[in-house]
């Protein structure tokens, strides 16, 4: 995992609605980013998507920065292909830029392994936050609340320390291209 107070590594990704590439720089002036790794066909985000959507909607009225990002192999996996992505955004109402990571570059310097993946960074663009949404998960029947992310968010916006105890994402991996898997991501 990617370790807390690590610089948000850069991104310069097309957004696949807009069609303008976005950049971190871009969010420069929020008071914290959330970086969320996310696809189209993982059963995981189908579950908490439409709180996710909600979750980012109300960070965004708030200033924060978000923006999600589809690293997955499109080769392999059209239903994740950037003109997929863009009918879901449009579809689940995602008001954040979706962004496609044809090269994998941005999932690796994020040390993604999963999706949903959520990392969220200070001000100052630093690791605060890395793990999961909330507790709900496919089958065990607790509600899509965003709870810890959003603790985390409040926490960040109120000026307070992150708790360094967090729960890491689960869901499906990163699709990675063949032969391609990063070593964090190799099992030993």
């Amino acid at each position: 995992m990617l370790l807390l107070g690590t610089p948000a590594p850069d991104f310069a990704l097309p957004d696949v609605v807009s069609g303008k590439t976005v950049s971190r720089a871009d969010f420069k002036n929020a008071p914290a980013l959330l970086v969320m790794f996310i696809c189209n066909h993982c059963p995981y985000v189908k579950h908490v998507q439409a709180g996710m959507a909600k979750m980012a909607r109300d960070f965004q009225t708030r200033g924060v920065g978000v923006v999600a990002i589809s690293s997955n192999d499109a080769a392999n996996y059209p239903e994740d292909s950037p003109e997929k992505m863009k009918e879901e955004a449009q579809r689940a109402g995602y008001i954040f830029p979706y962004m496609f990571d044809d090269s994998q570059s941005v999932a690796r310097a994020y040390h993604a392994a999963c999706t949903p993946d959520f990392f969220l960074f200070d001000a100052g663009h630093r690791l605060v936050y890395r793990g999961q949404m909330d507790e709900a998960r496919r089958g065990n029947d607790l509600p899509v609340t965003g709870k810890s992310l959003r603790d985390a968010v409040e926490a960040v916006l109120a000026g307070q320390t992150v708790s360094p105890n967090q729960i890491p994402s689960l869901g499906c991996n990163i699709k990675w291209k063949p032969g391609t898997e990063p070593e964090y991501f190799k099992l030993v």
